[in-house]
């Protein structure tokens, strides 16, 4: 806008008073509203008391199970348990039958158990594989896996320790460890030479204690 003389200018600052007062009026009623509506919200707060937002019909309630605990102190006793249980400082040489086929039976077992064993009379329901494996490795996955099956109720597995061929001097390092790892674990009753056809001088036929002692049991 252009001015020209001084009542052009008193014409601009009265519309400038205008609307500036007429905005100052918009935002005083627009804080009134939120007053009145917040006095309201308040005054119906203060009626019905504290509420609680029904849910939604329209969507399942599922709760979810627990997580299950972890045993961290039952594992670390495992460990421990695998680490010592079993040693290569055992002498197994008085223990094993004078025989061309070395076998182990227990105190209170009969012969005609270790018979029967070679004969084949208790199926083999697992295997361990010992090939490839360093001593310490050996010894854990050999006491890991007499534990698992003896808890799962298994009473014959074949332990393959190897024959040797591929080791230096073409010695059974683990043949006689295996043995003597056996001989001290108390869930292992007996344990014989496998046939020819089921590793021969390279595994061992290991029967386990059956649960409730029932240790002539077969499984057929």
């Amino acid at each position: 806008m252009k001015l020209t003389s001084l009542k052009d200018l008193q014409q601009v600052q009265r519309h400038l008073a205008e609307t500036q007062a007429k905005a100052a009026a918009q935002e005083a009623a627009r804080r009134e509203a939120e007053r009145r509506l917040q006095a309201e919200r308040d005054l119906f707060t203060r009626a019905v008391g504290a509420v609680k937002a029904l849910p939604d019909a329209r969507k399942a309630q599922l709760k979810l199970p627990p997580p299950e605990p972890v045993a961290v102190q039952q594992q670390r006793d495992d460990q421990a348990v695998l680490r010592e249980a079993i040693s290569d400082e055992f002498d197994v040489g008085t223990l094993l039958e004078a025989d061309e086929q070395l076998s182990f039976r227990r105190p209170g077992i009969g012969p005609d158990i270790t018979r029967k064993l070679r004969r084949g009379e208790w199926s083999i329901q697992r295997e361990l594989d010992l090939h490839g494996l360093r001593t310490d490795d050996a010894r854990e996955a050999l006491a890991t896996f007499i534990r698992e099956a003896v808890k799962i109720g298994l009473r014959c597995v074949r332990v393959v320790h190897g024959k040797g061929l591929g080791s230096p001097g073409k010695a059974p390092v683990l043949k006689s460890r295996v043995q003597g790892w056996l001989i001290q674990k108390t869930e292992v009753l007996a344990f014989v030479q496998a046939k020819p056809a089921e590793g021969g001088a390279g595994a061992l036929l290991v029967l386990l204690q059956a649960s409730g002692n029932a240790i002539l049991n077969k499984n057929r």
